[in-house]
């Protein structure tokens, strides 16, 4: 029997089959995201005025960006759950959620009536805007640190800190509707900080649980 056939044979042998790392990933999310969910109610709730936010169109964007990061961000976990697989071209996929920033900045700056700078910078919850994301995150971050696990990171670090992005980018699309301050300044620089930290607790926890 040659080598080709030893493993077809071991292969029928064996009923069991690894569930792919995205198909696990997806699963963590969908159980992770309600104990988040939860946590949001219980502490913090959408803004009162959200129905007329909505009329707003950098309150809209928020949304696009935290998605455009959250899904970009899951893209690269993904990538990088494979054996040997280096960061390389995909980390250009953060330039979407960080040029559609630039995109609502440059827009406010034409605004003949905006908000002094400062005053747009540091809005009204930046404290509780980092820490706020940072807390909803942890249980996205659990949930997808387990599911990478399923794959073998040449470089786990890097895999989780990717996770903790992806982890804060849902956790910060939730926030959003909490968050009175619209301003793309603000959230490029808070929900920015937030991200660094969720990700530098991903690098963390990934160098340990996913080292293959």
């Amino acid at each position: 029997m040659d080598t080709e056939n030893l493993i077809r044979t071991l292969t029928a042998d064996n009923p069991t089959h690894e569930r792919p790392v995205g198909q696990s990933l997806l699963i963590g999310l969908v159980f992770a995201a309600p104990v988040s969910v939860v946590m949001f109610m219980m502490e913090l709730g959408m803004r009162k005025d959200v129905m007329t936010a909505m009329r707003n169109p950098f309150f809209d964007l928020k949304f696009v960006v935290t998605i455009a990061l959250a899904v970009s961000a899951i893209a690269v976990s993904l990538h990088l759950s494979r054996p040997e697989a280096s960061l390389g071209r995909w980390a250009w996929l953060l330039a979407i959620p960080v040029g559609l920033l630039g995109i609502g900045m440059m827009g406010e700056m034409t605004m003949p009536n905006r908000t002094p700078m400062m005053t747009r910078l540091i809005g009204n919850n930046s404290r509780v805007c980092v820490l706020a994301i940072s807390l909803l995150s942890l249980p996205l971050l659990a949930a997808a640190l387990l599911a990478l696990r399923r794959g073998a990171p040449s470089h786990p670090a890097l895999a989780g800190a990717f996770a903790g992005a992806l982890s804060a980018g849902l956790a910060a699309t939730l926030y959003a509707s909490h968050c009175t301050d619209d301003s793309p300044l603000f959230v490029a620089t808070w929900y920015t900080l937030a991200v660094v930290v969720v990700a530098g607790i991903g690098a963390l926890a990934g160098a340990r649980v996913l080292k293959f």
